[in-house]
């Protein structure tokens, strides 16, 4: 649990927002180095995104997505945009936000609401979103104000709608990293706060082909 290593809520979350200032607002800087495992993590999410896009009369509608957690919009450029009419960014850099509205070039006149917000603090409008995608960024978030904000996309879920984590998990417990203070969590634990949002999990996927000096990372779809 992050009550074992968060000795500070207001420092890590402090901490967090002063790293993530210091990184350039490039597709390598948002994947720590690794930019070049930008398409096979693009490819495997749009791969797992679509079983819900293409499934019978519980079919995931295409209206509006979230991308939370979205830097300067590496997701919502090459896996949203082409899948959903429109989609909002939701991150606690203004930097990358600023920097999106260029990246994101022509199509970006599709995203709707740039929010410059901390996820602790961010409520999604209710019965608004088909998607709400959360990547690499729960370990930014104390267990506590991950449940809580399960429980407010919970409720910001369109019908049929899904929330998608997709993050890196520890092989035992809870793992602080003092570097850009984070957490990383083992399944056991990811799928408890998962539980406690009161969220029921629809699939899980192990991430292929990614370098083997990374934590495993695992893809949620829950409502």
């Amino acid at each position: 649990m992050t009550s074992e290593v968060v000795e500070n809520e207001f420092e890590f979350y402090s901490k967090a927002e002063k790293y993530w200032k210091d990184v350039p607002a490039t597709v390598d800087g948002m994947l720590g180095g690794y930019g070049h495992i930008s398409s096979i993590d693009i490819n495997s999410s749009r791969k797992f995104l679509q079983r819900f896009l293409r499934e019978g009369p519980n079919r995931t509608g295409t209206t509006r997505a979230l991308d939370c957690g979205a830097g300067i919009g590496r997701i919502t450029k090459r896996l949203l945009l082409p899948l959903f009419k429109t989609v909002d960014m939701v991150d606690v850099t203004e930097d990358f936000l600023t920097k999106a509205k260029s990246y994101l070039g022509e199509e970006g006149r599709r995203v709707h609401n740039y929010f410059c917000c901390g996820l602790q603090d961010f409520i999604p409008e209710p019965n608004t979103y088909d998607v709400i995608w959360i990547q690499w960024v729960i370990g930014h978030l104390t267990d506590n104000h991950l449940s809580d904000f399960l429980k407010r996309c919970r409720a910001g879920l369109r019908p049929n709608g899904i929330v998608v984590i997709k993050d890196n998990m520890a092989q035992e417990g809870v793992i602080m990293d003092d570097v850009d203070s984070s957490v990383c969590r083992d399944l056991d634990v990811v799928r408890k706060i998962i539980h406690r949002a009161g969220l029921h999990l629809l699939a899980e996927e192990r991430q292929e082909n990614f370098p083997d000096e990374i934590y495993h990372v695992y893809t949620f779809a829950m409502r």
